[in-house]
């Protein structure tokens, strides 16, 4: 389940500044180019390219390496006037989830209904009111990390960005008055086309160096097993409680000179539902601390990172395993040394992780030739194009 997430930045907001609130600050990101648009007016025009090697232990067949291109994206924004847009185009697939136990998916441009699509949105910004609507291809409102990995301390991604949704199709409308935004989106959640799913989130800017978040997000219906989930499969083989399930979380931002960090916590639950075959009540708890560290404002060189415990609770009826297997509990780590000069950049992505309980009801689950072993470890060394 490598695919959960979404571009940077709430996808949906004229409102930049949260851009930035989501930011991970592993480095900098692209720096969108000004063009003259005629009659459009101002128009900012960005993205990017990156690839990889990469060395990962799956759950089972050993080790596998080889090399896969991350992203290949370009952006076209208006983001002044009453009416305003966004459209992203390319291909996606440069975050890797550190034990799902496969090797990572080659990018495509078919990850989303949409195509080649990856975001696309109309925003109307009523001159002198503090809100936006925005509709289209948006992305979530769940979670701290980014589908796009440059964005990202790491390429390696944590087990609470595994369970979040991705981009899907809505409305939102944003309240910004000081300090203080709210956002709410109204959609497809998992890109499924079934209209049933919300999401909310809360942020407050205490100073220019302490931001504190909170998002909650839940299906208000039933999405059936047999709706399609993303550019394919259903949501039966995806997992039906992931998107018939109920989100809680938040993280706090603090900066102090070149060291950043964030905590993070998040609770997802899904209630037990005979008709879609989910007969008992599960969830997956996680909690992760992400940081960053530059070595100096003018140094090419920084590190990020994060550390990170995750606990599940299944009923060994249902098999629905948040993440390595039934009820599995772990700890990870991931350090990503980081070299970037103007538009270019290069990073190693490292990261480990054990599992804490790997048995239930009798299954034992895990890693390596066996399929049973305890602990992972998954490597990349990066490189890509900003602009």
């Amino acid at each position: 389940m490598t695919m959960r997430r979404q571009l940077l930045g709430l996808g949906i907001l004229a409102a930049s500044s949260l851009l930035a609130l989501q930011a991970a600050n592993a480095m900098s990101g692209p720096t969108a180019i000004q063009i003259d648009g005629g009659p459009l007016g101002p128009l900012q025009i960005s993205g990017g390219a990156d690839g990889y090697l990469y060395y990962v232990n799956p759950v089972a067949g050993g080790e596998d390496t080889g090399a896969d291109v991350a992203n290949a994206l370009i952006e076209l924004q208006k983001t002044d006037g009453e009416l305003q847009f966004t459209i992203e185009v390319g291909s996606n697939g440069g975050a890797i989830g550190l034990g799902t136990g496969s090797r990572p998916g080659q990018t495509s441009v078919t990850t989303f209904d949409t195509g080649p699509l990856y975001a696309g949105y109309i925003t109307v910004a009523p001159s002198g009111l503090p809100v936006t609507i925005s509709a289209g291809q948006i992305g979530s409102l769940e979670g701290y990390e980014s589908g796009i990995d440059w964005n990202n301390p790491s390429q390696i991604v944590t087990d609470i960005f595994e369970v979040q949704n991705s981009q899907s199709r809505g409305v939102s409308a944003n309240f910004t008055q000081g300090p203080i935004s709210a956002t709410v989106t109204f959609g497809d959640g998992f890109d499924t086309g079934v209209w049933n799913f919300i999401q909310g989130l809360l942020t407050y800017t205490i100073n220019s160096t302490n931001t504190a978040s909170l998002y909650v997000a839940g299906d208000l219906g039933r999405t059936g097993n047999a709706a399609r989930i993303y550019g394919g499969g259903s949501v039966g083989s995806y997992g039906t409680y992931y998107v018939n399930s109920d989100m809680i979380g938040g993280y706090y931002s603090y900066t102090l000179g070149n060291l950043s960090l964030v905590p993070e916590a998040q609770f997802v639950e899904a209630k037990p539902d005979a008709a879609i075959g989910i007969t008992h009540q599960t969830w997956n708890a996680g909690a992760a601390l992400f940081g960053d560290y530059s070595l100096s404002s003018t140094s090419p060189y920084s590190i990020g990172g994060w550390v990170e415990y995750f606990d599940s609770h299944t009923s060994p009826f249902d098999q629905a395993n948040w993440f390595a297997g039934p009820n599995s509990e772990g700890v990870g780590v991931a350090v990503s040394p980081t070299w970037q000069y103007k538009d270019l950049f290069a990073r190693v992505n490292a990261g480990y992780l054990y599992l804490l309980r790997n048995t239930t009801a009798g299954f034992k689950y895990g890693y390596g030739t066996s399929g049973t072993g305890r602990n992972t470890v998954d490597a990349t060394l990066e490189g890509g194009l900003l602009f």
